[in-house]
């Protein structure tokens, strides 16, 4: 067994890797964004958990509106962008499968 604490104070960390699965918690202030029309996983899933605020992802050109308790998969080799446009910080956590990082 593994255990990690969460504390959502940086940007990005990844917090716990195993041979199949790996698990990132991010951080975005308002207004800020990462990702963008050239960021891309070629070969890992992405499913992003929204533990709290909201925001705007674009995956592949397609705008998609989320919030706390929504989960987005982005799939292996999809374009995408997550930004924070609300007022609170905007806390995930990503699942990579296999592990990217």
């Amino acid at each position: 067994m593994k255990r990690a604490d969460l504390d959502f104070e940086g940007f990005f960390d990844v917090r716990q890797t195993t041979d199949d699965a790996q698990v990132a918690q991010m951080t975005l202030s308002p207004g800020q964004s990462t990702g963008g029309p050239d960021n891309r996983h070629a070969d890992s899933d992405q499913w992003l958990y929204v533990v709290s605020g909201s925001g705007r992802a674009t995956v592949d050109g397609e705008d998609v509106r989320f919030e706390a308790e929504d989960l987005l998969v982005i799939e292996a080799g999809e374009t995408h962008e997550i930004e924070n446009d609300g007022d609170e910080p905007l806390e995930t956590l990503s699942f990579y499968v296999p592990p990217i990082y």
